[in-house]
Formats: C-alpha cells, structure tokens, sequence
C-alpha cells in the first residue's frame, strides 16, 4: 500500500483546498443549504471517505501533521471567549439566565445516555460522551477538538465517533426544532407579545440575528489589533491552562485557558471603555474554524466506525426522542409558556442538537410563518454561542475523568 505524508504545510494547504471544495458543493446543493450544513465540513468528508476507498482497497493511506490544526483550534476557541460580556448577560435578564440553566442541565442528560448505551453494547462509554455533549450541545468545533481526548484516554476512534455524531446532529437538529416550536404554537394558539407595526411576519429578522450576514468595513490597525489580543490570550491561557490542570486535577482541552484570558481582557476593556474590535475579532473566528474543521475532518479514519455503527445509531436515535421531550416538556414551561418559549424551543433543539446557525435558522422558519420574536432572537445567541461552550468543556473533562 502507498502511504503518503504530508507536513503541516501540506496540510493547511489541504485544508483551504476543502474549504472552497466544501463551498462550491454546498452553493450547488440546496439540501446542504437548507439544513446549514457548513462548507469545511462537507469537504473534509469528501476526502474523508476517498481517503478511506483508497485505505479498504489496499490502495494508499493519506495522512498529514496535525500541528497547525491544534494551533487554529485554539484561536478559534479564543475568539469565541471574546464574545462573553459579562454586563450583556446580566443585562439579558431572565431569558438569558434561565436558558442557560436548562442547557447545562442538558449536558449530563446527554452525556450518560450516551454511556450508558455504549456500554449496554458493550463499548466503551467514553464514546458515548463523543455522541452526547461533545457532539451535540458542542458540535463539529468540539468534536473535532475533544475527539483527539478521547483517545488519549483510551477511546479508540473518539474523534471519527465524535465528527460522525456531530453530522447527524446538525441535520437532526434542524429536522425536529422547527416541527417542535410549530406543534407547540398550533396547540397553544400562542401570538407574538406585540406585533411590528407596518411589518410582516418575520421582517427585520436580519437586525435580530445579530447582523449574520451582515457586511463591515474596517482598516488594518484593528485588524492587528484584534490579532494582537488573541496572540496574547493564547499564550497567558497556556499557563492558566496548566494552573488548571493542577488545581483541579482534570484534563481541561488546549484551549480552555485562553478562552478564560479572553473573557477577563473582553470584559476589562469593556468596564475601561476601551475600544474592542468585535468585528474583526469575529471574522478572524470564522477563517480559524472553516481551516480548522476542514482539516479536523480531513484526517478522519471512517473505517474505525464499522463495528460501532449500530450502538451510535441506537445512541443518537435516543438522544433525538430526549432532546425533543426535554424542549417540549422542560424547555418550553421554564421560559414561560408563550409564544416567544415556543420559538426558543426551536432555536434550543437548534444548537443542543448542532450549532448555533441551526438555532438561528430554526427560528427564522417559525418567525416568518408566526410573527418576530426578539426575545428568543437574543437569548438563544447568547446562551448558544457563548455560555454553554465553558460549562460543556468542565462537564466533558470531568466526564473522561471518571469514565477513564
């Protein structure tokens, strides 16, 4: 068999080559579209599954070094910590807290199902955590990045379990959210709070979604800038991650302390009315997760799922008839009962399930049939993508700690 390597050069270059692969083939497909399937993800897979033809043909092995993937998913997780202002939050109120609260309980609901299914089939029941939480409340970015734990902790092919499971909760959590918010407002007859005046159902979706799509201008200083602070949260976060490690005992990922340093600098630069670029911030976010999750996916090992495909199947079926029981059982009564927990039951099965875009989109379906909802337009950003990322990591590096 041929085996080929590629160095970390090869392998970013790789990586873009995916992206726009992954980009062009998303633009062509309207069912990727439509159940927001990202671009890196799509083609990673595609060379995922040549490089696992060529491996079960007895063809070639293709691999690459995996050093600047690790390097771009800590930026990426860096940037996310900028984004947690602490004065937003407690400005968010209730709505905010209160889904934030009935996420963290979600966590370990779906961490032990997933345990305790692999170990009903005999598996290991780490990987039952890279089929709950990891995969699911964290997505293709946490997958990706906890995957590489779970094998250091013995579970063999966490990562592919990990990616695989995030897949299918991207597209599982866009099929159940809307269905699940209209069934709760058909039953309910529920109405917006207020209507818009002069608006239809729906309009002014694009301010409430946090400028998603939304187009900035901007000049090179903030841009270094905003390269700066994330240079400087990643290199104090190592150290913290390491005070971590030895304060509590649990084995936190890479990132977890720079994502804290990036909070703490967000947040002194807020109360010191200091300039913050956001903007640029973000978009630097976007560029490390797309060259991250591309290659993550990349260098996935998909003939390492042949024995675990029926307990996973098991597994996320369960975890799908749980996340639609506990949105329209628990979810919906603790925010209120009204026309605005509907739609945040949609969003919440959105990124509980996937990520925080299926959240968006979810909701964008139900508020154009029904009416604007900006209530849920908020808290469900917030708490999604922001919040429940750190409470997730402490929850799954405890969980690997008592399973290993």
């Amino acid at each position: 068999m041929l085996t080929v390597e590629l160095n970390m050069y090869h392998g970013v270059a790789l990586g873009a080559f995916l992206f726009w692969l992954g980009g062009m083939i998303t633009d062509k497909v309207s069912l990727l579209n439509r159940y927001c399937i990202p671009a890196p993800l799509v083609g990673g897979l595609c060379f995922s599954i040549l490089n696992c033809i060529l491996y079960s043909a007895g063809i070639a092995s293709i691999s690459f070094d995996a050093t600047l993937q690790t390097v771009f998913m800590i930026m990426f997780f860096t940037t996310v910590g900028f984004t947690v202002s602490i004065p937003t939050l407690l400005k968010g109120g209730k709505a905010v807290i209160l889904c934030l609260l009935v996420s963290i309980v979600m966590i370990p609901l779906q961490n032990f199902l997933g345990g305790g299914v692999m170990q009903l089939f005999g598996q290991d029941p780490l990987l039952g955590i890279g089929c709950g939480s990891i995969a699911l409340i964290g997505g293709p970015g946490t997958a990706a990045a906890f995957g590489p734990d779970l094998e250091a902790a013995g579970a063999v092919g966490g990562s592919v379990v990990s990616i695989a499971a995030a897949t299918f909760g991207l597209v599982a959590g866009s099929l159940i959210g809307g269905p699940t918010a209209r069934r709760l407002i058909e039953k309910y007859d529920l109405r917006p709070a207020a209507a818009v005046a002069g608006s239809a159902p729906g309009a002014g979706l694009a301010a409430e979604a946090a400028g998603e799509d939304e187009s900035f201008l901007t000049d090179s200083p903030r841009f270094i800038k905003g390269f700066m602070l994330l240079l400087l949260a990643v290199g104090v976060g190592s150290q913290v991650s390491v005070w971590l490690k030895a304060l509590t005992g649990l084995t936190f990922p890479a990132y977890i302390g720079a994502m804290l340093v990036a909070v703490v600098v967000r947040n002194a630069m807020d109360s010191m009315q200091v300039e913050y670029p956001a903007e640029e911030i973000d978009t630097m976010g976007n560029m490390f997760l797309s060259i991250f999750l591309a290659m993550a996916l990349a260098g996935l090992k998909l003939w390492e799922l042949i024995d675990l495909a029926l307990p996973m199947i098991v597994c996320l079926l369960l975890q799908c008839v749980i996340m639609f029981l506990f949105t329209y059982f628990v979810v919906f009564n603790v925010m209120g009962r009204n026309y605005d927990a509907a739609v945040m039951t949609a969003g919440f099965v959105g990124f509980g399930m996937g990520a925080t875009s299926n959240a968006m989109a979810n909701m964008q379906v139900v508020t154009r049939k029904y009416g604007p909802s900006p209530v849920a337009y908020f808290a469900i950003p917030m708490v999604g993508g922001m919040f429940i990322d750190f409470f997730n990591a402490v929850f799954i590096a405890a969980n690997i700690g008592w399973w290993a």
